[in-house]
């Protein structure tokens, strides 16, 4: 009975200390892209050749892009080029294939809501995005949300000529493993 104890102890201590290594590492990693991504930023007010426009913007896979403003709960996350797991292990991720800012079309954010998400359900109707990039800063009201299954893909969908803000991440918010639904959340440009 001791030896079954002692297993559960330390298959428990070994869980503690994984789930820790991996929490510390997807810090680091965020750290280092908002770090990375205010480096852009400020690079781009004192460059002679200041990207001016979305024609001129073109990130690759994994590149930081910019960063995502949240207001509303004082949040500040490097958006990164790229949804698979390496790229939102550094932050939110930029849907490829999807619009950017200016582009009059669907843009998809995604996060995990156990990392840079975490604080998504305090956000209201009406709170804010901001989305600072190296051609500009673009701010987006939220309009509505709704929850999915997580197999629905019918959200991401040209909303062309209207531009239309796309943020995602999994639900419920508590739920351990994963989850079965992603929550969307739907904001428009500010004009």
């Amino acid at each position: 009975m001791k030896v079954i104890s002692y297993v559960f102890i330390i298959g428990g201590l070994a869980l503690l200390i994984f789930g820790g290594y991996q929490y510390w590492q997807t810090q680091t990693a965020q750290i280092e892209s908002l770090a990375s991504a205010y480096e852009l930023l400020e690079k781009k007010e004192t460059e002679e050749e200041v990207q001016r426009t979305i024609d001129d913007f073109d990130p690759q896979m994994g590149d930081t892009v910019g960063i995502l403003s949240i207001p509303a709960i004082d949040a500040e996350l490097p958006i990164v080029e790229g949804t698979d797991e390496d790229e939102l292990e550094k932050g939110v991720g930029h849907y490829k294939g999807t619009a950017w800012p200016m582009e009059n079309d669907q843009i998809v954010l995604s996060g995990h809501r156990d990392t840079v998400f975490r604080r998504m359900g305090e956000l209201e109707i009406g709170d804010q995005f901001i989305i600072k990039l190296p051609y500009g800063e673009f701010a987006y009201e939220i309009e509505s949300t709704k929850i999915v299954d997580a197999d629905d893909r019918t959200i991401i969908g040209s909303t062309a000529p209207d531009e239309v803000l796309v943020v995602t991440t999994c639900y419920p918010f508590s739920y351990v493993g994963s989850a079965p639904d992603r929550y969307i959340i739907y904001a428009r440009p500010i004009e």
